[in-house]
């Protein structure tokens, strides 16, 4: 028997549980201390990075994409619980809305990593140098893509092509 929902638990509680707790704990550390976020993202070639207070650009940017962040979050949150809720009796529609927001999302998880990837320059090369912040975007990301992508293929859940009835089935 195929799975009636196009949004399982175990993908509910990945991408509208764990992933908005990640999003909304890396907004808080942000706003709580921006230099640590700011210093953490990368090795720094010389040890320690300076202990200058960040410039205020720098300081707005971090600022903003943490906001970018908890925003994320919340969007999760509220599309994934409602699609939940009130799609629950319509897996077409619930695939649907679910899949937009989860497509665009594997967009991001690619371009997150290949972004980091990118900007690591020639240390991309040399995993042992990461720094911590590194490490946990890499590990974050792929936790996410991986099922994302399960989803994606539809790995345990409705699927229309698949699971609906043919409509000369459907009389």
């Amino acid at each position: 028997m195929a799975p009636k929902s196009a949004l399982p638990t175990v993908y509910y509680v990945l991408f509208g549980v764990y992933e908005p707790m990640l999003s909304l704990v890396s907004m808080v550390g942000a706003f709580i201390d921006p230099k640590t976020a700011h210093d953490s993202q990368a090795s720094w070639p010389k040890g320690a990075p300076p202990a200058d207070p960040l410039p205020l650009a720098t300081l707005l940017t971090i600022l903003q994409l943490a906001n970018v962040c908890g925003i994320l979050g919340f969007v999760n949150i509220f599309v994934l619980s409602a699609a939940r809720k009130h799609l629950s009796a319509y897996p077409v529609l619930q695939e649907k809305v679910v899949g937009s927001l989860l497509t665009a999302l594997l967009i991001g998880d690619i371009s997150h990593i290949g972004v980091t990837f990118w900007g690591l320059g020639e240390r991309r090369w040399s995993p042992l140098e990461w720094g911590q912040m590194t490490w946990c975007v890499i590990g974050s990301g792929l936790s996410l893509l991986i099922p994302r992508f399960c989803w994606w293929m539809g790995v345990g859940r409705f699927v229309r092509e698949r699971d609906e009835p043919h409509p000369e089935k459907r009389q």
